[in-house]
């Protein structure tokens, strides 16, 4: 398998990597066989978090470091914010992992700017990442975010991480523009390692794995992330890793146009973002407002009644961010909101994708003011 070199790191990653998150979902022995099988095929990336089932990810992870850990670059996670809560995690994910040092480690959901105050203030958890790459217990500090660009932008702006991990989808591109158009170039500037997580957009993109794997693939990465709980999707997502051959730029912008217009998930709802629908007459930033959906729910709540399947994984997808107090404050602080809106339909005349301006902004609007809890869903 391809590997790729991990910013201005000294790590090699395969360029698809092992997620620990459904090893959970899996008895010991299978979780085992499972990463045994993708070390032999190729992989060397193994990644996991002391969240991931309290420990068990790790584990299982753990159980096959005590003979293969020369083989691998091992990674994980933690959600702790202190100094000394986060070297008590280290020293309970090196147990659990079986190994005396930790190749790459991640402050865990760095998704807000109250925490990345948090970190960054005295007795804060760099401090204690610091403290533990002195002692030889990590090589490279890290962060996952998942939902919030503008805060990634802020944390490489404010710290000098090796790397950091965000989702890159298909999907998702659409509700969060800036982790392609921001995110990347400042990493990559500062020779900061980016590693892709969720190419299949939590598992929404199931029906179109090959498609969602090569547009994730196609980004400036090193590595992409995933789960797998079986064999057979371990197989065919290496499959398409081995047979994948870079874009040029013409052809990714040719591809891009043609999928993203034809995209089943995408459909004539989501906003592709093109900016085609303005000026609207009465000054909404039409686009704007969609952002902030996206942000609220990742415009997966249209209106459209689904099978029950399909429903549940939207009502069980929409809110595993939990950052919609941002979107709401955002959207309460817009000069023009919904409410100037006098339905001329304009809008809707210059869509592309034939999105229903206007009763998608309506939409949006009852989620963005919408004053009752939202549900939120995270399953560990």
């Amino acid at each position: 398998m391809e590997k790729r070199k991990l910013g201005s790191t000294e790590l090699e990653l395969s360029l698809l990597g092992l997620g620990g998150f459904h090893l959970v979902e899996l008895l010991f022995e299978d979780a085992v066989r499972l990463i045994n099988l993708y070390l032999d095929l190729g992989g060397n990336y193994l990644e996991t978090a002391e969240l991931y089932g309290h420990g068990d990810s790790e584990k299982k992870v753990g159980e096959v470091l005590k003979t293969r850990r020369k083989e691998c670059v091992v990674a994980t996670k933690s959600r702790s914010r202190k100094k000394e809560e986060i070297l008590l995690s280290i020293e309970g994910s090196l147990k659990r992992l079986n190994t005396d040092c930790l190749d790459l480690f991640f402050i865990h959901e760095l998704n807000r700017f109250e925490t990345l105050e948090e970190i960054l203030a005295p007795g804060g958890a760099l401090e204690g990442l610091e403290k533990a790459r002195k002692d030889g217990k990590i090589r490279y500090l890290a962060f996952s975010n998942h939902v919030t660009p503008e805060v990634a932008v802020k944390a490489l702006e404010s710290y000098p991480f090796d790397a950091l991990m965000i989702p890159l989808n298909y999907f998702d591109r659409f509700n969060f523009p800036g982790w392609e158009e921001e995110v990347i170039p400042l990493a990559q500037s500062k020779g900061v390692g980016i590693l892709a997580m969720k190419p299949f957009a939590d598992g929404f993109l199931w029906r179109n794995f090959e498609q969602a794997l090569r547009y994730t693939l196609s980004l400036p990465v090193s590595c992409v992330v995933l789960g797998a709980n079986t064999e057979e999707y371990l197989r065919k997502d290496i499959a398409v890793v081995e047979n994948f051959t870079p874009m040029s730029e013409k052809e990714k912008e040719k591809e891009e146009e043609e999928w993203f217009r034809s995209a089943p998930e995408l459909g004539n709802y989501v906003c592709r973002q093109c900016g085609e629908c303005l000026p609207c007459p009465q000054g909404i930033d039409i686009p704007r407002i969609f952002l902030l959906e996206g942000q609220y729910d990742r415009q997966m709540q249209d209106g459209i009644v689904r099978d029950p399947a399909e429903y549940a994984l939207r009502d069980r997808l929409r809110f595993w961010f939990g950052n919609q107090d941002y979107a709401q404050k955002a959207y309460s602080e817009l000069s023009r909101n919904v409410l100037s809106c006098n339905q001329c339909g304009e809008c809707e005349k210059r869509c592309p994708y034939g999105i229903a301006v206007v009763r998608k902004l309506n939409i949006a609007h009852a989620k963005l003011t919408d004053q009752r809890p939202p549900g939120y869903n995270r399953i560990f």
